[in-house]
């Protein structure tokens, strides 16, 4: 939304074109990065910003993206992303580690939370 502006820690993928700046960006910076794939019109995939932006500010030394797919039909595609919201992990290389689907907050901060301490110099 407008009014949370600068202050969110969520990136807003707003074409193809930013998420390659993201990715390339990430990958110079050396940051791993999770991406949430949701719509406007998915209930459960705008229940889960709120949750993804705490999860943000959780790791900072992380990425977090957030794509609406009707905006960004491609970089869906390219993901696989079928269903709303999904949550794809990419390693610091822009390779996709891991991929959950659904609105489940305890298994998303659990998966995200080993794959930091996986990226090694992110443990927390």
């Amino acid at each position: 939304t407008q009014e949370e502006g600068n202050r969110s820690r969520v990136k807003k993928v707003e074409s193809k074109d930013s998420w390659d700046s993201y990715l390339n960006q990430a990958k110079n910076q050396g940051c791993p990065i999770v991406v949430h794939f949701g719509a406007s019109w998915c209930i459960p995939s705008v229940a889960m910003n709120s949750f993804f932006e705490e999860l943000a500010s959780t790791y900072p030394d992380v990425l977090f993206l957030s794509v609406d797919v009707d905006d960004v039909k491609e970089v869906a595609a390219k993901m696989e992303v079928k269903a709303m919201p999904t949550f794809v992990l990419l390693n610091k290389d822009g390779t996709p580690v891991d991929k959950l689907v659904g609105a489940n907050p305890e298994e998303i901060r659990k998966r995200v939370d080993s794959f930091i301490q996986s990226s090694g110099e992110y443990a927390v």
